[in-house]
């Protein structure tokens, strides 16, 4: 048996006036079966949060599109991207009347093994069927009160100052970046990608129910629509990305076993016009 590899990109404005937030996945130009997923939210004021989050997503591309699987380490280049891009987003204020900031989370998909990096809160999840495997944890004020008892899940949700970060991208001091790896990986592992105006009303239980029930782009749906419900018209911007690896007959296989297939890597067609 082979692998193929089935993925969505979706994303909402929300009830705000602007969409902020990011998100894209990317195909190596010379190994079709090497894809990298990248989530941005952007902060900083009308049009500030944009510019910055663009510039996320620019820099990963870039850097990508250089990278040689199997010849340079994946972390390294994770790092590179977050700290690049965090020094052209400090640029950027020089050059715009904004404060751009913006937080990322970066994955790395190769045959057998995922790599990611990530700074501020948006999260990335590691499901196994419907299981958690693990998640990133969040560089905010409301995620070090959880981490040290200080806070229930529960009340880390309502909590006034849920959305303060301790480091982002564009911030005068350096960014914490975390990275972490997944190897190896097969049929039956997935991961989500999402900005707080998606994981905040959701638990991780309900997140890998949906993801292990549907298709990718189905899943998605579900959980924006759920997400959009909860907000009760207060809603931030939402991203997310899933990608999900599927087991398939070995025939047409590439001879590493994997046959990526970006299954719905566009904006599915209920969320378009709420992103305008």
């Amino acid at each position: 048996m082979s692998i193929r590899v089935e993925a969505c990109v979706a994303q909402h404005i929300g009830d705000r006036l602007e969409q902020q937030d990011r998100a894209a996945i990317f195909q190596h130009p010379k190994r079709p079966d090497v894809l990298m997923a990248v989530v941005a939210d952007g902060m900083g004021g009308h049009t500030g949060g944009a510019i910055a989050a663009e510039q996320v997503l620019h820099k990963a591309q870039q850097t990508f599109e250089t990278f040689s699987p199997g010849h340079e380490s994946p972390p390294e280049m994770l790092q590179a991207i977050v700290n690049e891009a965090h020094l052209v987003i400090k640029l950027a204020r020089f050059t715009s009347e904004q404060d751009p900031h913006s937080t990322a989370a970066v994955l790395l998909f190769q045959p057998g093994r995922v790599d990611w990096a990530f700074c501020g809160d948006s999260r990335i999840y590691h499901f196994r069927g419907a299981e958690l495997v693990t998640k990133s944890e969040d560089h905010s004020l409301v995620g070090q009160m959880l981490r040290q008892g200080r806070l229930t899940e529960k009340q880390a949700r309502v909590h006034p100052q849920r959305n303060l970060l301790l480091t982002c991208l564009g911030d005068e001091r350096e960014p914490r970046v975390d990275a972490g790896i997944a190897k190896p990986v097969g049929a039956d592992d997935s991961f989500v990608i999402c900005s707080d105006g998606l994981w905040g009303y959701f638990s991780d239980a309900e997140l890998g129910r949906a993801v292990a029930a549907h298709p990718p782009r189905l899943a998605a749906e579900e959980l924006i629509h759920g997400a959009r419900e909860r907000a009760a018209g207060a809603g931030d911007n939402i991203s997310v990305i899933i990608v999900k690896l599927v087991e398939q007959e070995s025939r047409g296989a590439k001879p590493n076993g994997v046959v990526p297939r970006v299954a719905a890597a566009a904006i599915a067609p209920v969320f378009e016009s709420a992103r305008r």
